[in-house]
């Protein structure tokens, strides 16, 4: 992670933490009544679906988490890190209680530079359902539920709670059932069911992947899988959806970790908010070749290649007037009013080899589009929006550009005009790149008609492929064509005047308007459950944008001088490192702790590093990744010959505790390096690590 950003990051993370008070032993909130209990950052509550239940008779109970936002709780297999809520019950004699219940969770996935995990839970509110059952030797009379609660409620620090919570019943003979409302019921709604008798589930895995089907007997649009096993899947990599006519199909990346296939899959599929199924099925070894997208209908019934041309053809003449487009065919009119008799001869030729940038360009999309396809993974229209190196050159290329509109500094029209000014300053060069402009600011819009004939063409061979986006590419580039075939239709243009600057301001805005959507969806790739990461990226690719700005400046102090120009090109370089600047992430070889494997370490002669971590705790997993797994890092470890040990405090280790305590220390995440001999005084470094941090404190202890 950037050494600016992270001690940003983890001080709201190490002020979460030390405001719990999260140390080994938690305070524990609650009298034992139903709540609502407040604890940081969630409310607990109990409730019950009825106030009485008859002897024999069952009623369901629950536990009910309000999450503050941004904050989440676990799903039974938390994913990379964390732990799921917990009740231990104390009941009366023939009073029993099943298992929690869990509804379908959701992905919380948290990328950033150097990390990449994602957990599974459930944010905002949520509700375990649990059966209490009465046996019929019970007496009439009320009876108390007594509960020990606990659970971890995390961002970008986990905080672990408990409390002690209950609830009253009524045992009365023929007790009617509660009404069938209210959060529990809502949870019990939502539980995954069992896979009826009518569908299919089977699992094969491969080299890579499994690929998992689930057959229901008509089309499925979209499907999760969640494991029940924990280390078999990658949790943070994209599920691949090939749609199927009697069912869906997931592509769903191997863990790292996973050397041997399992016998079993065993999960849960989620096709919407409100349906998922419990899932189990033998992984059988093989290889499934990816399926090609399914061919959608065109409005009036099947599509032909002949209609898909079509299709395409009239979808890129509408695509000219969607918002990214229009502005650049506008520029290009205000050329032609610019244009003198003798240049506007010269017109027909200019857009020709204008359509000739369009169409290079969508030829080097559709190629694009063809090997990620070959490589096994389903593309579609706009697909390169979903890679942040692109955005970032896309929206730095329209903002820049929109500098030039809004006056900053000024560019002729060598982007944007094939009229007088274009022929004598760049020619033809200047309107073939203006058609490569015009598809770039395209891709992000899809016009009508667009959507069926890109469907059909990325399911058919690759010339078909090819002939309907030329078609697509002839429509965007056909309404300057038919103006440039026709010259006199200028006559009927407003005449030049100073109107034509202030309609370039104006359009300027509609430039930095999807500056500022592109900007958006760049951050939606970083998002997570907190959304720092979001913001944190963002706020890198605005500081592209300023110094963008100060290469903007420099080309309007110095216009049409090299030096100047060689400036402000190195300043944009400087700009375009910000947002695409990614640290390396490498894997270090850790021991697990133990007090024999320090002293065997110490007695060798060699200073030991460990590391106090626990899979529940986020800032232990953002240590790890963005400095720990450094190169830096992990070169000094190997120079020094330092032993790395790894004190997991997932699960309560009173060994790892006791060490904790002979630090000074309660909780993790807590990094201690011993010096090389039996008797060299621990050094404590700080819980917020930045490389400089640990390499100093190497370089001092392990001399």
């Amino acid at each position: 992670m950037n050494r600016i950003a992270r001690p940003i990051l983890l001080l709201a993370a190490g002020l979460a933490f030390l405001l719990s008070g999260a140390n080994a032993q938690l305070q524990e909130l609650g009298d034992g009544g139903p709540g609502p209990v407040k604890a940081l950052h969630l409310s607990a509550e109990m409730s019950s679906l009825a106030p009485s239940v008859s002897p024999g008779g069952s009623v369901y109970v629950g536990l009910t988490l309000t999450i503050e936002g941004q904050w989440h709780v676990y799903w039974i297999t938390a994913g990379d890190a964390g732990g799921p809520p917990k009740i231990v019950w104390t009941l009366p004699p023939g009073v029993t209680a099943g298992p929690m219940l869990f509804p379908a969770p959701i992905r919380l996935p948290r990328m950033g530079p150097g990390y990449s995990f994602t957990d599974f839970g459930y944010e905002d509110e949520v509700s375990f359902p649990v059966a209490i059952n009465v046996a019929s030797s019970v007496p009439a009379g009320p009876i108390h539920l007594d509960a020990k609660v606990s659970w971890l409620v995390c961002r970008e620090v986990c905080i672990a709670g408990k409390a002690h919570m209950g609830l009253n019943l009524n045992v009365v003979p023929g007790a009617p059932a509660g009404p069938h409302v209210g959060p529990i019921a809502e949870a019990l709604d939502n539980l995954p069911k069992p896979l009826p008798a009518g569908m299919k589930f089977t699992a094969m895995g491969g080299k890579n992947d499994f690929v998992v089907t689930l057959t229901t007997g008509k089309p499925v649009q979209a499907a999760e899988f969640y494991p029940f096993d924990e280390l078999q899947i990658d949790n943070p990599a994209d599920q691949g959806i090939e749609g199927l006519k009697d069912g869906i199909r997931l592509r769903i990346k191997r863990a790292a970790e996973l050397t041997e296939l399992p016998a079993t899959l065993h999960g849960v599929m989620k096709l919407s908010n409100t349906e998922a199924y419990e899932v189990t099925a033998p992984v059988v070894t093989g290889e499934v070749a990816p399926l090609r997208p399914p061919v959608p209908n065109a409005p009036g019934g099947p599509i032909t290649l002949i209609s898909a041309i079509g299709l395409a053809f009239v979808g890129g003449i509408i695509l000219n007037l969607m918002p990214c487009v229009f502005p650049v065919l506008f520029l290009k009119g205000l050329a032609l009013v610019h244009s003198t008799h003798t240049e506007q001869q010269r017109l027909r030729s200019h857009g020709l080899v204008y359509a000739l940038g369009i169409l290079v360009s969508f030829w080097i999309i559709v190629g694009a589009l063809l090997i990620v396809r070959a490589g096994g993974t389903q593309a579609g229209w706009g697909f390169q929006l979903q890679s942040p190196v692109f955005l970032t050159l896309l929206a730095s290329g329209i903002f820049f550009f929109a500098l030039s509109l809004a006056g900053l500094f000024d560019i002729g029209l060598s982007l944007t005009s094939a009229g007088g000014e274009l022929a004598q300053k760049e020619g033809y060069t200047g309107s073939f790149f203006t058609g490569v402009l015009a598809t770039v600011v395209a891709t992000p819009c899809t016009a009508p008609l667009m959507g069926a004939a890109i469907g059909f063409a990325l399911a058919q061979p690759a010339w078909v492929t090819f002939g309907v986006f030329t078609a697509l590419g002839m429509g965007l580039a056909f309404p300057y064509l038919l103006l440039t075939a026709n010259p006199s239709w200028t006559n009927h243009l407003p005449r030049p005047g100073a109107w034509m600057e202030i309609f370039k301001q104006i359009t300027a805005v509609v430039f930095f308007a999807t500056v500022i959507w592109l900007t958006y969806v760049y951050g939606a790739l970083y998002s997570s459950g907190s959304g720092v990461q979001g913001v944190y990226r963002v706020a890198l690719l605005l500081g592209c944008f300023l110094v963008l700005t100060v290469a903007g400046w420099v080309l309007g102090k110095w216009p049409a001088r090299w030096p100047g120009t060689i400036a402000a090109v190195l300043i944009a370089a400087a700009a375009l490192t910000l947002p695409l600047y990614q640290p390396k992430d490498t894997t270090l070889a850790w021991t697990p702790y133990s007090e024999d494997a320090l002293k065997q370490a110490r007695a060798a002669g060699h200073p030991v590093f460990i590391d106090f971590t626990a899979a529940w705790c986020l800032s232990c997993q953002v240590n790890e990744r963005a400095v720990l797994r450094s190169t830096d890092v992990q070169r000094e470890f190997v120079d020094r010959k330092m032993t790395l040990l790894k004190a997991d405090w997932t699960q309560y280790d009173p060994e790892i505790t006791r060490q904790l305590q002979s630090i000074d220390r309660s909780g993790v995440p807590t990094y201690v390096i011993y010096p090389a001999g039996a008797n060299g005084k621990a050094d404590v470094l700080p819980e917020l690590l930045t490389k400089s941090i640990v390499l100093d404190a190497i370089r001092k202890d392990a001399k």
